[in-house]
C-alpha cells in the first residue's frame, strides 16, 4: 500500500527538491524533471517555466499521489539517497536533516529495510523531541576512559558509527557496535588498571559478561551499569543471524533508546573511577573446619622461632 502524505508535507518536500534555500542542493527546472526520472517516475513532463518551480513540483507530487502511485514516496527516498549528492556532503546532510524533520511530524522517518532506504514508522512529534538519543548524558570524552590514544580513536569511531546507524534505522548494526565498544573499554580497563580483586581467567579468555563482573567487583562501575549492560550483551550476540532467528526478535528504535544510556552510564563510571585506588579483596569467611575458633588462629600457629623461645634458656639452636 502506498504511503499517503498531506498537502503540507508535499509542499515542504517540493521545497527540498527545488533547494531554493542554502545549504540545500539547488535544482533548476530541467534538473527537477531529471530528479523525478532518477526517482523512478515514468512520463515526467518538462518544466515550462509558467509557474514557480516549487509549485510545479508540488502539483506533480499531488497528481501522482491522487493517481494512487507510490511516486511521492519514491521522490522522498531519492532525496535521501547519497547518489544525488556527489561531492556535496554538506548539502546531503542538510537535506536529510530537514527531510526527517518534516516526515517525523507524521510519524515517519528515513530508515533502512534490508539494506535499502525506506520510510519507517516512528513516534510522531517534533524532531528534537522524538529523536532525542540518550536520556543519560555522556559527561566525559573517550580519552578520559581510554588512555591509549590509538584505542581511544577507535572507540570514538565506533561510537560515531553507532550513532550513524541509529540515525539511519540500522538498529541491529548500532547495538552490535555498542556492545563491541563496551567490551573494548572494559578490556582496556582490566589490562591497565590496578585491581584489588584478581582476574577470574586470562584476559584473552574473558568475554563481555566477565569484564562487566570484573569491573563491578573492582568498583569501576556501579551496580546499575552492570545490571543493565546485560541487555546490550544479549543483543550484541545477535551478530550471529542464527541467534536472531532463535530469539525471534530484531533490535528496533526502542532497543537503542534503552541501550544507549547504558553505554553512557558505564563510560561515565569508568571515567569517574579512572584514578581510584584498587579495592582490597573481601576477607573470606572462616571455613567449616575452623568454625568456633579464632579466625586469626592460623597466624598464631607455632613457628620454629616461637618454639625455640619457649625452650629453656631461650634463643635458637644452631642451624635454624
Amino acid at each position: 500500500m502506498s504511503e499517503v502524505f498531506d498537502d503540507s508535507t508535499l509542499t515542504e518536500i517540493a521545497h527540498l527538491i527545488c533547494g531554493d534555500e542554502p545549504p540545500l542542493l539547488y535544482r533548476k527546472g530541467y534538473e527537477i524533471a531529471a530528479f523525478f526520472q532518477r526517482a523512478g517516475w515514468d512520463n515526467v513532463p518538462e518544466y515550462d517555466g509558467s509557474t514557480p518551480r516549487h509549485k510545479w513540483a508540488r502539483e506533480l507530487l499531488k497528481e501522482r499521489q491522487e493517481e494512487g502511485t507510490d511516486d511521492a514516496e519514491r521522490a522522498i527516498l531519492r532525496l535521501a539517497n547519497r547518489l544525488e549528492y556527489y561531492n556535496q556532503q554538506h548539502e546531503y546532510r542538510a537535506t536529510l536533516k530537514q527531510l526527517n524533520e518534516i516526515l517525523v511530524l507524521g510519524g515517519r522517518r528515513i530508515g533502512e529495510d534490508g539494506g535499502q532506504l525506506a520510510l519507517v514508522r516512528c513516534e510522531a512529534g517534533f524532531e528534537d523531541e522524538v529523536r532525542q538519543l540518550p536520556r543519560v548524558e555522556l559527561k566525559v570524552s573517550v580519552t578520559e576512559v581510554v588512555s591509549d590514544p590509538e584505542l581511544a580513536a577507535t572507540v570514538q569511531l565506533r561510537l560515531d558509527e553507532a550513532r550513524t546507524c541509529y540515525e539511519h534505522g540500522a538498529y541491529t548494526s548500532a547495538v552490535i557496535m555498542l556492545g563491541s565498544l563496551l567490551e573494548g573499554v572494559l578490556a582496556h580497563a582490566a589490562q591497565v588498571r590496578a585491581a584489588g580483586v584478581p582476574m577470574p581467567k586470562p584476559l584473552r579468555n574473558m568475554g563481555l559478561n566477565d569484564f562487566l563482573n570484573f569491573a563491578y567487583e573492582n568498583k569501576w562501575i556501579e551496580y546499575d551499569a552492570k545490571l543493565t549492560s546485560e541487555l546490550i550483551r544479549q543483543y550484541r550476540n545477535l551478530v550471529h543471524p542464527l541467534a536472531e532467528k532463535q530469539k525471534g526478535h530484531s533490535p528496533n528504535r526502542d532497543t537503542l533508546d534503552m541501550c544507549w544510556p547504558v553505554v553512557n552510564a558505564t563510560l561515565n563510571d569508568l571515567a569517574a573511577t579512572a584514578a581510584a585506588p584498587p579495592v582490597p579483596p573481601t576477607p573470606r569467611a572462616p571455613t567449616e573446619r575452623g568454625r568456633g575458633r579464632n579466625p586469626n588462629a592460623s597466624a598464631q600457629r607455632p613457628t620454629p622461632a616461637s618454639v625455640a623461645r619457649r625452650r629453656p634458656g631461650g634463643g635458637t639452636t644452631a642451624g635454624t
